[in-house]
């Protein structure tokens, strides 16, 4: 009997501890889940930092056509206004096309872009905030949603 045990933990035990042919799938099966959820993590911050990007290039735009619009008057024609300059920082252009899509997926609407007139310092001050739309994966993690709040500040130059 003893010789049995012995044979069992020496020779079948003791062997597969020491066998390396299956150690390559364990360790890919214990690594795998981590460096998906890493990627997609980078994937997604990356997502959230282009949509920043986006934003501030539509604040800056707008910011500066608005800096150097004419006064209102009768005088000068065109005058530029604010509506101009949402459409712009939102899609891009000042005159979208028929069913134009905005800068950033999920952005609702040009109404959420704030505009302050020219402080005493002759600056114009444009401002959003957008709710990113997250990925399941934001959500598995538990990560609540995400405001990119943005802001531009340009000199009135004028004509």
């Amino acid at each position: 009997m003893m010789a049995l045990r012995n044979f069992i933990r020496h020779r079948l035990c003791l062997g597969f501890w020491r066998r390396e042919e299956g150690a390559v799938l364990a360790e890919a099966l214990l690594a795998i889940p981590f460096v998906t959820l890493f990627a997609a993590g980078i994937l997604e911050f990356g997502s959230i930092f282009w949509e920043r990007m986006q934003i501030d290039a539509g604040l800056r735009d707008a910011g500066r056509y608005l800096s150097r619009c004419r006064p209102v008057s009768g005088t000068y024609v065109p005058t530029c206004n604010q509506a101009t300059a949402k459409t712009i920082a939102f899609y891009g252009t000042q005159t979208p096309a028929a069913g134009a899509i905005p800068r950033v997926p999920g952005w609702k609407d040009a109404a959420d872009i704030t505009i302050t007139a020219p402080d005493a310092d002759g600056n114009i001050t444009i401002s959003t905030a957008h709710l990113y739309e997250t990925s399941p994966v934001f959500g598995f993690l538990g990560i609540d949603a995400i405001t990119i709040s943005s802001f531009h500040e340009e000199r009135y130059i004028g004509w």
